[in-house]
């Protein structure tokens, strides 16, 4: 892991800085989707969690990378996930999806799923060496142009928590 950076929750004033980020390093070629306004209603959203990589100082204008994951009741799904192309390889992109994960696994959440564009292979290998396993291609879900691919990562089988505290049985001595 690189330990010039620190991993946090995003602030309001990340917004502006991830909304970019996302414009040129995920959605590069499509319509921005993620703009500012976007960004700062996840980060402000109950079910939401964004994190920032930042200088560990942690300088609003030295943003390395970000996460975004959505929380369900038993599944969350990882929408945006980036890191600075001059950082890339230096273990931010794993320590973001590493806070993810053991707070999904904290929360009950039964899967991750996500999805990429479908020729992106450092991103493929990337979310495999993850322990991340494809399921479907997607044709045109990138704005009918791009296919996307499925991922999914199980943390648990699906259904209820097995209750951890059972109260002692009645009648034994």
């Amino acid at each position: 892991m690189n330990t010039d950076i620190a991993i946090r929750l995003a602030e309001a004033d990340d917004a502006h800085g991830i909304a970019v980020m996302s414009r040129d390093h995920i959605e590069s070629g499509l319509s921005w989707k993620y703009d500012a306004p976007r960004i700062a209603r996840a980060i402000r959203h109950r079910d939401m969690v964004v994190l920032a990589a930042t200088e560990p100082e942690g300088r609003r204008d030295a943003l390395r990378g970000f996460a975004a994951m959505e929380f369900g009741e038993e599944r969350a799904h990882l929408t945006l996930l980036a890191v600075q192309p001059a950082h890339r390889r230096r273990g931010i992109g794993r320590c973001l999806v590493d806070w993810l994960l053991e707070s999904a696994v904290t929360a009950g959440i039964a899967s991750i799923h996500l999805e990429l564009r479908s020729g992106n292979q450092a991103a493929r290998r990337f979310y495999r060496a993850l322990g991340f396993s494809e399921t479907v291609l997607v044709p045109g879900y990138y704005a009918g142009r791009e296919s996307a691919l499925r991922m999914i990562r199980m943390l648990r089988s699906p259904g209820p928590l097995p209750l951890a505290w059972r109260p002692p049985a009645l009648g034994q001595k």
